[in-house]
């Protein structure tokens, strides 16, 4: 899949001195172990069988037997800084003028960081950094970093040196190793998507772990990810920070129920990856997507030979959104011949002391269980693992039942996960190197099947790149009115109105009862701007009379009133994000919307049947499919309403627009929308009241049966 490049002028190349330089210079080297310099020189001579290393200090002598020199006379590809920040902008323009092509920048503190990268950009060098960590490759032998690293298939991209560091930490406990560690540091030059884009084809990462604190270039970061998916390599994200939208006051129910975060999760799920919430997280979903499979669907069985452990896995199981049905007839009968009496096997299955009988009572029961096609995934919880670090006799027996665990998950292609109170024993590192992840607690267990479930539900959908077709921006409601109904909402019969002759008239036109509305205000319940209920011409009359002296000239909008029965409200959102693009939102409606808060967010533009998708993940769900003896909804017209609303999003013109109809009321006969509204949410951005650009007496007639071109069934004008 390929990925969306940036405007011309805004993106440069040349990272290959990052990746497998010739040769490597460390500026402020140092003998000190308490010293940057001296883990930065440490780890660049473990390079020195694969490419040259110069230790560069004012101090001269030997660091860790290598010599080292006063100053920079040979050309290094690559040249690691770590001097004060006063010296920094010196040793800059020496390297420049050498024509070294890669720096990395650990020294902090840069006075002047945009001056720093205009010098860089302009000599056509590349810089990571300032205030990086540094940088690990294990292709390479690339060791320019504090710490050790021990090689495996986790890359770490990270904002935070701290966090990529903590992570990396935490992977090599957990029995994973590193494939690549880059600390961006402040991005000065190379950039978060850069660095994204260039492991798509790193031979050795498998998973991608990725901490961000911003979405600066959020459309390329998210392409990268896409990217990394679709070459096979997902990526686990860990996000901090809340986006300028989240910190100024919310002017339509969109942005109110819309957390930054979400929006994120949205453009995770578009692109195949996801997002988690702390590192040790990261690292629980990363040892699943390194050493096993993905599960096909959310069912779990849960096997532990104490029934504490097993009610617990399974409390956790559900909680994290997993399933643990009921197992029954052959498969619990087949489960009951192997287990001692007394042993629970409906799910979680208890072995009931099965296991310190025979050890191999492990391995029958979860072959039987991963065989049955009746479970996705295998959990199985408790004390295997430790029966060899307790009863060293034991241990030669617990490894080969371990082996043959790993062997059974990949002739069923089913995961079989561990949580081991002995999660570092030798049978362990046997369990997770025959590709059955081991966990130190039951919660990191489902954590990860959870994650791994959630990333085969999303592999990534293609993005939505640029419409074919641009639309302006309407002003005010009736022209956003007119744009939904054109892209095929149904709104009730209404006519747009200036005082009382024109409403006197419009009321002739129109069925009643009628609902009166100041159009112009953004949210009129809250202002007082509508009255519905009005069930003849007189009281439309003394309701527009009333409304008018509140709130003075303007275009009202006098409609017929839905009436139908069995309706649900709900809203339908969308909004054009500067960083993450268009997204869609539904979810339920009405003046409560944000008590509920219940609202699903994805990308934009979708389909119906991702719209429909979205429907039914809200808890608001079952009321829309018919509760308690009530009529099923028009479901079906509710998801072509968020699809076409998600198609204008994609098209209209700007990059801080939100576009919202609230209440949509949807009854078994189909969807009607009556309010719309259209906002330029730019910060500082502001709406003024609509002009009367259109004719006094201008319809809006088509209603929830008729068409955008058709005439009114009803004989309305």
């Amino acid at each position: 899949m390929p990925i969306t490049s940036p405007p011309a002028g805004t993106r440069r190349t040349g990272l290959a001195a990052f990746r497998d330089p010739a040769s490597v210079a460390v500026v402020g080297a140092s003998a000190n172990p308490s010293k940057w310099g001296y883990w930065l020189a440490r780890g660049a001579l473990a390079g020195w069988d694969r490419r040259t290393v110069h230790l560069v200090t004012r101090g001269g002598g030997e660091i860790l037997g290598a010599p080292t020199a006063a100053s920079l006379g040979d050309l290094p590809e690559l040249v690691a800084l770590c001097v004060p920040a006063a010296q920094l902008d010196a040793v800059v323009d020496e390297d420049l003028e050498l024509g070294v092509r890669g720096l990395l920048g650990i020294t902090a503190a840069v006075h002047d960081e945009r001056r720093l990268a205009a010098k860089v950009a302009a000599a056509g060098a590349r810089m990571i950094g300032p205030s990086s960590l540094g940088l690990f490759d294990a292709a390479t032998s690339l060791h320019i970093a504090w710490g050790d690293f021990t090689a495996g298939g986790l890359a770490v991209v990270s904002r935070s040196g701290q966090v990529g560091s903590e992570i990396a930490l935490l992977s090599q406990r957990s029995g994973l190793g590193i494939s690549r560690f880059v600390s961006v540091g402040s991005q000065l030059d190379v950039t978060m998507a850069d660095l994204l884009e260039d492991l798509v084809d790193h031979e050795l990462t498998r998973a991608v772990g990725v901490y961000l604190e911003s979405f600066h270039e959020g459309g390329r970061v998210f392409d990268a990810l896409r990217a990394l998916r679709a070459a096979g390599k997902p990526v686990v994200l860990l996000a901090a920070g809340d986006s300028e939208a989240g910190a100024r006051a919310a002017r339509s129910h969109t942005s109110a129920l819309t957390s930054p975060m979400e929006l994120v999760d949205a453009a995770c799920r578009a692109a195949g990856a996801l997002r988690v919430p702390t590192p040790a997280a990261l690292v629980d979903v990363a040892a699943q997507l390194l050493t096993t499979t993905l599960p096909a669907g959310p069912r779990v069985a849960v096997v532990s030979d104490s029934g504490g452990q097993g009610a617990l896995a399974a409390d956790r199981a559900t909680r994290h959104g997993l399933t643990v049905p009921e197992l029954g007839g052959s498969l619990a009968s087949e489960l009951a011949r192997r287990l001692p009496d007394g042993a629970a096997t409906a799910n979680p299955v208890d072995l009931a002391g099965g296991g310190e009988r025979d050890l191999t009572s492990y391995r029958d029961v979860v072959a039987a269980l991963l065989g049955s096609g009746d479970v996705d995934s295998v959990v199985l919880t408790g004390y295997f693992g430790t029966y060899g670090l307790d009863s060293p006799p034991l241990a030669t027996a617990e490894a080969q039942v371990a082996r043959e665990l790993g062997e059974l998950t990949r002739r069923h292609g089913r995961p079989l996960l561990v949580h081991s109170m002995g999660a570092h024993s030798d049978t362990a590192a046997v369990l997770r190197a025959a590709g059955v992840p081991v966990f130190a607690t039951i919660d990191s267990a489902t954590t990860a099947l959870a994650g791994a479930h959630a990333l085969h539900q999303h592999p990534g959908r293609p993005p939505y790149g640029t419409p074919a077709e641009r639309r302006t921006r309407p002003r005010g409601f009736w022209d956003t009115r007119a744009l939904l109904r054109d892209a095929g909402i149904a709104f009730p019969a209404a006519y747009r109105v200036h005082d009382a002759g024109e409403l006197d008239a419009a009321a002739g036109r129109l069925h009643p009862p009628y609902v009166l509305k100041a159009s112009w205000l953004e949210h009129k319940s809250e202002a007082g701007g509508v009255v519905t209920g009005l069930q003849d011409t007189a009281g439309a009359l003394r309701a527009f009379t009333g409304m008018h002296t509140r709130l003075g000239d303007g275009p009202y909008v006098l409609e017929e009133q839905d009436v139908r029965a069995d309706v649900v409200e709900v809203i339908v959102g969308a909004r054009r994000d500067a960083r993450l693009g268009p997204m869609v939102m539904v979810g339920a409606g009405g003046t409560e919307a944000e008590l509920h808060r219940d609202m699903v967010t994805e990308c934009a533009p979708v389909d119906a049947e991702r719209a429909l998708a979205m429907i039914r993940g809200l808890r608001c769900a079952p009321l829309l499919a018919g509760w308690r003896g009530r009529p099923a909804t028009d479901i079906g017209a509710l998801a072509d309403v968020v699809a076409a609303v998600s198609r204008l999003i994609a098209q209209l013109d700007g990059s801080h627009v939100e576009l919202e109809s609230n209440p949509l009321r949807v009854a078994p006969d189909g969807a009607l929308a009556v309010d719309a509204l259209l906002l330029d949410a730019a910060p500082g951005a502001t709406t003024d009241r609509p002009d009367t650009d259109t004719p006094a007496d201008s319809p809006d007639t088509h209603s929830a049966a008729s068409s955008s071109t058709a005439p009114d069934p009803k004989g309305n004008p």
